[in-house]
């Protein structure tokens, strides 16, 4: 069997869980498997090295910005090959270009175009583990690129689909998904298996297990995968297509996210085209809009709206900047901006055929005194925005209201 595992930052965070992981990683071979192994940067570094470029620059030149990044997976894949090879196991690192990993040239949020996999191949015909570097790619002119927060997994996602594996695992801290984060939900459940459709709603609502990018991938091109921890050997979550007997679960999950801010361009003209140029505007700065609730006003006998979306904390200042520019040619009050905020989201493809999940979610929101400031909804999703303070409560009541 060939398998791609992915090692989180958690699971490669010092030297010992190198150490583990290197024994996890010689046990597959030794039962004839070949194994490549994408790795993220250990626990911290990515962040630490963001905290040091903006000491520099509020708002990092993106290109130099990559090249720093791409170092803390560098650092890790060496480390692992080192490891293995200190047990006599033969293992060659590979950085994102050297795996054959090329990307679009848009900095910091780089697509993958396309793997070529052919080095990784001869490796693995010679008897090699191959550790590559997750996250980061090349473009076609040789520019190095990251491909954005959790882009560890969609480089195992993609290299287990160029390479057609037979087995996709994802490790990290926790041995699954589960219904909540059991930091804030301690009665928490792991599932068993979870559709594509339901993990995605998830991790773009904020669940912290899986990218969405990498679960839309696997989708895409059919990868199962399974979601598992590195500490121990229990039983993962399988993430595979829908079925049938997974519309009996209303609810499968309740996600919260604390890492957005809500922007609010005051008094726009409203009028046809305007909210086209601010999200053009925004989307040409590859700036990804969340949530967007428009309230319509009257002032002056001019007819003007509020505009409000949701953006990640790590792209505020750069949406205001953004916003800003564009002053002149729409002709808007203000911008106000808020940190506090948090998303709270409940998740299942059974709310196809069952009604009543949004009454019931904000009725047991409304017991607790939490005020709801945005609502969003999909097929199978639906979100309020509320204020971080109540954020872990609303979750936990949340929960207990829908999965007990």
């Amino acid at each position: 069997m060939l398998i791609v595992q992915k090692y989180g930052g958690s699971s490669v965070g010092n030297i010992e869980r190198i150490k583990n992981v290197a024994s996890r990683i010689a046990d597959y071979r030794s039962k004839g498997h070949k194994v490549v192994v994408v790795v993220s940067a250990m626990a911290g570094v990515t962040d630490g090295l963001i905290k040091m470029a903006k000491e520099l620059m509020p708002i990092p030149n993106e290109r130099e910005l990559d090249m720093l990044l791409a170092t803390g997976e560098q650092t890790t894949i060496a480390l692992a090959a080192m490891a293995l090879n200190s047990m006599n196991i033969p293992a060659v690192s590979l950085t994102g270009a050297q795996a054959g990993i090329v990307t679009d040239g848009v900095h910091t949020k780089a697509k993958i175009r396309n793997i070529t996999p052919k080095k990784i191949h001869s490796l693995l015909d010679e008897g090699n583990v191959v550790i590559v570097a997750g996250f980061q790619g090349e473009t076609p002119d040789g520019q190095i690129t990251t491909l954005g927060r959790g882009g560890s997994d969609l480089t195992a996602i993609a290299l287990a689909s160029a390479l057609k594996a037979d087995l996709c695992q994802i490790y990290t801290d926790v041995d699954g998904v589960y219904t909540a984060d059991p930091r804030i939900v301690p009665n928490a459940r792991k599932m068993e298996e979870i559709s594509y459709d339901e993990l995605l709603e998830l991790a773009s609502a904020g669940a912290k297990v899986m990218q969405s990018r990498s679960v839309e991938f696997a989708k895409k091109f059919k990868v199962v995968f399974e979601v598992k921890s590195s500490m121990n050997n229990n039983p993962g979550t399988i993430v595979k297509e829908e079925t049938k007997s997974m519309e009996d679960v209303v609810i499968r999950g309740v996600a919260l996210d604390k890492n957005q801010a809500k922007v609010t361009v005051v008094a726009v003209p409203d009028k046809p085209g305007i909210a086209a140029q601010i999200f053009k505007a925004l989307a040409d700065a590859t700036i990804n809009v969340d949530m967007i609730v428009q309230n319509v006003s009257h002032g002056n006998g001019i007819r003007t709206t509020d505009v409000s979306f949701t953006v990640d904390k790590a792209d505020l200042l750069k949406a205001k900047k953004v916003i800003d520019g564009l002053k002149e040619t729409i002709g808007f009050k203000d911008i106000i901006t808020d940190e506090n905020i948090a998303k709270l989201s409940v998740v299942g493809v059974g709310m196809r055929s069952h009604s009543g999940v949004a009454a019931k979610m904000f009725d047991s929101l409304a017991k607790e005194g939490v005020n709801i400031n945005m609502i969003s909804t999909s097929e199978i999703k639906i979100s309020v925005v509320i204020d971080i303070a109540a954020a872990e409560k609303a979750t936990r009541t949340v929960h207990n209201a829908f999965i007990g």
